[in-house]
């Protein structure tokens, strides 16, 4: 019973670790963003903010099922490098952007969240994905 109990509580404590950072991500993908990502994607109903966030949250994710598969169910490790991974994966993302951004005619945030589809959030969004995989590849 007790190796039930503290699978548990591991278990909860790497889902807190992903929540807060996809939080994060949340946060990060709103202030890149002009507008309010709530508003544009749950009211407006925008496809390319909710694609762009998608990505995010989906890179992040990667990272961190990457770190707790690598830890060797050595719970301070994976804990530990499922947040420091998560959160350099992260700052990657952001500046993946930025470089995006620059390398791009016009502002890559507005045009992101266009009402109308754009084929930009696509390599946006395979961006997040990309930099997921490559992070947690160098994990393992």
């Amino acid at each position: 019973m007790q190796t039930l109990v503290t699978d548990l509580l591991v278990t909860l404590a790497y889902g807190v670790v992903g929540v807060l950072l996809m939080a994060i991500g949340y946060v990060l993908v709103d202030v890149a963003t002009p507008g309010r990502l709530n508003e544009l994607i749950w009211t407006q109903r925008n496809r390319n903010a909710a694609l762009l966030l998608a990505s995010n949250l989906a890179g992040v994710g990667i990272i961190v099922v990457a770190a707790i598969v690598a830890s060797d169910d050595n719970f301070r490790l994976g804990i530990t490098g499922a947040a420091a991974y998560g959160i350099l994966g992260l700052v990657i993302m952001a500046a993946a952007f930025v470089v995006l951004d620059v390398a791009t005619p016009g502002r890559l945030g507005e045009i992101l969240v266009d009402p109308e589809p754009h084929p930009a959030v696509w390599v946006s969004a395979v961006i997040h994905l990309a930099t997921g995989a490559i992070i947690a590849a160098a994990i393992s």
